[in-house]
């Protein structure tokens, strides 16, 4: 294998398990772009992000720059003098002087079947579309959004039951796997870019705090792919009272009634289509619980109706 000196950029947990594959292929990690720390929690302290914190742990040279479109930046990367960047989830647009700044330009890896679902929430958007597939694409990055020529790519199945946080940890090993192979054979020159086609082109926006409310008159089936793809966000939430209520894992079934009425004393609720069986719930301040649980201290009874939060 050739040891190739690169700089990684990523931000997420997602393009951890890609920087430390690079790292245990043996390649020279010759620096580490990240998002600069933002306030997080109660005391809106400064925190790394996780690729800036476990590369941090490892020693390696971490540059948080809030933009890299200034001259000076764009002279900082090129005096790297890398053979590669490598990129995953960075958050950040990378102007022409970037790319063409490494001798091998810079890779991505990006969490879909390019070209569907281009953009920032690939992972959540196969969810709630209802894809039978998902995987990672490799590409050769240039100036438009995803929109670079195909190293290579592999396909994992999704099912009714794969949720967000399921498939982002499985595609985050993937990543990994197929971002070191990749730089094997982009550096033996047996490895071309292939470009994407036009059709099937499809764009993942970013998510939205407002897309997790719950709407009863929709179908259950899209109402259970919403929670297992908006799980642990935005989540998939419903007001009831004075709070809102997080749905963390449900079912579909096939029985109906008026749209937001609780069917039963097992928390069935009917939707648009079919009706929907809330199996783990969540009160804001609360833990998670299953629905026996959550209905010894909170009692929604048959005939409740949810679109007015209102007990029979």
């Amino acid at each position: 294998m050739t040891r190739l000196k690169l700089a990684f950029m990523g931000t997420p947990d997602f393009a951890v398990s890609s920087l430390r594959a690079l790292a245990d292929a043996g390649h020279e990690i010759a620096a580490v772009y990240s998002q600069p720390p933002r306030p997080a929690g109660r005391g809106h302290k400064e925190r790394l992000s996780p690729v800036h914190a476990y590369a941090a742990a490892q020693g390696w040279q971490v540059r948080t720059p809030k933009s890299l479109k200034s001259e000076q930046e764009q002279a900082d990367f090129a005096a790297l003098n890398l053979d590669v960047a490598v990129v995953a989830a960075y958050g950040l647009i990378l102007p022409r002087a970037i790319l063409e700044a490494p001798r091998l330009g810079c890779l991505n890896v990006h969490a879909s079947l390019l070209p569907r679902w281009r953009g920032a929430a690939p992972i959540q958007r196969a969810i709630l579309a209802g894809d039978r597939e998902s995987g990672v694409t490799i590409m050769q990055m240039d100036e438009g959004l995803d929109t670079g020529g195909m190293l290579c790519s592999e396909r994992l199945p999704l099912t009714d039951q794969t949720t967000a946080s399921d498939l982002h940890d499985r595609l985050a090993e993937l990543g990994g796997k197929l971002i070191v192979g990749a730089l094997r054979g982009v550096a033996a020159g047996e490895l071309e870019a292939t470009p994407q086609p036009d059709q099937g082109v499809t764009y993942a926006a970013k998510l939205e705090k407002s897309e997790s409310q719950i709407d009863w008159h929709r179908p259950a089936v899209e109402l259970a792919r919403q929670v297992r793809a908006f799980t642990p966000w935005p989540g998939a939430v419903f007001p009831l009272g004075k709070d809102r209520i997080k749905l963390l894992e449900v079912e579909a079934v096939e029985t109906s009634g008026p749209a937001g009425l609780v069917l039963d004393d097992a928390l069935t609720v009917a939707c648009g289509e079919g009706a929907l069986r809330l199996l783990r719930l969540q009160r804001p301040g609360k833990g998670a619980m299953a629905a026996k649980d959550f209905l010894n201290g909170f009692a929604l009874p048959a005939g409740t109706d949810l679109l007015q939060g209102k007990s029979p």
